[in-house]
């Protein structure tokens, strides 16, 4: 068993990750039919916050299907996210997160995300703060450093856990690395090997098949993986995962019938919780996963993502239905 504090997680927990206009509620709900064991939110700005500006504060929606859910806050000022944190505690997450991770120029720009790096001390300050604030259990999501130059995750790890932090998920690379090149997980590895080290570790970057979840589990020895960007339109990858774990075959390819029932589900969802127009607009980025392997389908595909209206979606998957019906996937 692992656990976040007092939140009892299976061994080698599969972690859904916050990604910007993907890790929303519709998305998180399909992610935890399919057997993610803990969803986050996409990260929600403490400056937005305190604005109440109405795209941050509605990020908050979080609903008892998903539990244990963690709304993700970032931000570089203390005051800023010890306000936020009392904000968010009223939505009444299992974990709160702090992004000291994301690698995007408009947030480092400000020193939040990946861009506190370059201030590790600023970094051990904002989290025990943070924990004093409340007693929900934070959690980190960071990177390996800076750059190649800087990288001092295992002392890094050691301080975020001795001021209190409860578990901590580690992208396999710098910031300055953005997402090019392959992820690095034997520094995450030296975290969790530290004697000193009694949270839990958990692996982020690169994981895109069930080998590799495996292999971050048996050879790296982390105590979960948190999966990105090979969940989108592929809510099934954490299903996947685990089947592959329990009889090391992989799972029987999704149907065809499947991937349109969920991507219904997906538009509806998110049509009911946004509106029709973001509903629609927001749900495109899915839809190349949903029917990848499919010969000659760029038709649909472009109607899906062109379209504007959601009927003009939903019609487009009726006709991949026909004109698909017996197509059999490989993977």
């Amino acid at each position: 068993m692992v656990k976040i504090d007092n939140i009892e997680l299976p061994d080698f927990p599969l972690l859904l990750a916050p990604m910007e206009d993907v890790s929303d509620p519709p998305f998180r709900a399909l992610c935890k039919e399919q057997g993610a064991d803990v969803v986050y939110t996409e990260f929600v700005s403490s400056e937005g916050l305190i604005r109440n500006a109405a795209k941050s504060v509605m990020k908050l929606d979080i609903y008892e299907k998903e539990r244990p859910v963690g709304i993700q806050i970032f931000g570089a000022n203390l005051d800023s996210m010890l306000q936020t944190i009392d904000i968010v505690a009223e939505s009444k997450p299992d974990i709160i997160d702090i992004n000291f991770g994301c690698p995007v120029k408009k947030v480092v720009s400000k020193g939040a995300g990946a861009g506190i790096l370059k201030d590790v001390c600023l970094m051990e300050q904002l989290t025990a703060e943070m924990v004093k604030r409340t007693n929900i259990p934070i959690t980190v999501k960071t990177r390996l450093g800076w750059d190649h130059d800087s990288i001092r995750i295992v002392e890094v790890a050691e301080r975020l856990q001795d001021v209190g932090c409860k578990a901590i998920a580690i992208h396999g690379r710098t910031r300055a690395q953005m997402y090019k090149g392959e992820a690095d997980w034997k520094p995450i590895m030296e975290v969790k090997n530290n004697p000193r080290m009694h949270i839990p570790v958990f692996g982020n970057g690169d994981v895109d098949t069930p080998e590799k979840a495996m292999l971050m589990r048996d050879e790296f020895g982390l105590d979960g993986c948190m999966i990105g960007r090979a969940s989108i339109g592929n809510p099934w990858f954490f299903k996947q995962v685990k089947h592959f774990f329990e009889t090391g075959e992989h799972l029987a390819p999704i149907s065809l019938e499947e991937r349109v029932e969920a991507a219904r589900r997906h538009l509806q969802m998110s049509i009911d919780w946004k509106g029709e127009i973001l509903g629609v607009f927001e749900t495109r980025r899915h839809y190349t996963n949903y029917f990848k392997g499919i010969p000659h389908f760029k038709e649909y595909r472009m109607k899906m993502v062109t379209s504007d209206h959601s009927e003009d979606v939903f019609a487009a998957f009726d006709e991949v239905l026909e004109k698909f019906a017996g197509y059999q996937f490989t993977e």
